[in-house]
């Protein structure tokens, strides 16, 4: 039986790796067989063949059928995607849970403090790093949010904006709670409504002229400045840079009052 390799790829989706995809695929085509008839058509050594059939039956993908020889019988797609899904969402609240503890837990503390020490010993030149892809950048962006303690300014493109509610709303209402200053500074094309929708949280602003420039500071003394223009590139290749250089960002800073300043 001759299976494309995109089509094999496509199975991991299900968690199977190679072997479990090609002996699943071969089942469902013969409906009930057995493990040497289907090492046959799949080309799956037999040596491997009943590890690899007990996984999918433990992963609920194939049942084992009572006596001699022993055969096979493949559940249907639609029923496997049902308890795939059911033990995704298990596995997810198992971990959930898990991390949930760990927050109070000693093992947590005991990182803090390796931490801590160690930052210490970071050369100040060392405090940057490069981010590739839009996820990578935002969870960064999410990370340096949650930590201000004084000031959080974002300069942001019209779609940036968008995103940028979707993501840092609920973060930021809990930084003006905590009494941090926080400043949003947007082009004119940027959505009417997700202006409003900022104006209710913290003080936003729009440029008079538009522009696709984006970067976020904190306390005066790190910043995410991006690389790309989000409306030219893929948001896998948007790109980001971050440095801690209060030198550095207090520059930038003077160069968003005057921005700010000239903003409506």
């Amino acid at each position: 039986m001759i299976v494309q390799k995109e089509f094999i790829n496509k199975l991991k989706d299900f968690g199977l790796n190679s072997y479990e995809s090609k002996l699943w695929i071969a089942l469902l085509s013969r409906g009930v067989s057995t493990a040497g008839e289907l090492s046959d058509i799949s080309n799956v050594p037999r040596s491997r063949a009943y590890d690899v059939l007990e996984s999918l039956e433990k992963k609920g993908f194939i049942i084992v059928k009572v006596g001699k020889p022993i055969k096979y019988l493949a559940v249907p797609p639609a029923e496997v995607i049902e308890r795939v899904k059911k033990k995704v969402q298990q596995e997810a609240e198992e971990r959930h849970t898990m991390l949930s503890q760990l927050k109070d837990s000693e093992v947590l503390g005991e990182l803090n403090v390796l931490h801590t020490e160690g930052i210490k010993l970071v050369d100040p030149t060392d405090k940057s790093g490069a981010f590739r892809g839009r996820e990578k950048v935002h969870e960064h962006l999410l990370t340096m949010v949650k930590n201000a303690k004084k000031s959080i300014t974002i300069l942001t493109s019209k779609d940036g904006l968008d995103r940028k509610y979707e993501l840092l709303a609920n973060p930021l209402k809990k930084a003006v709670k905590a009494g941090i200053d926080v400043r949003i500074v947007a082009p004119l094309s940027a959505s009417k409504e997700t202006i409003e929708n900022f104006s209710k949280i913290a003080k936003i602003k729009q440029l008079k002229t538009n522009s696709n420039a984006r970067f976020c500071m904190v306390d005066e003394v790190e910043m995410l400045m991006f690389l790309t223009d989000d409306e030219k590139v893929h948001k896998s290749y948007d790109c980001a840079v971050w440095v801690e250089a209060p030198f550095f960002v207090q520059y930038f800073n003077s160069l968003f009052e005057n921005e700010w300043k000239g903003a409506k």
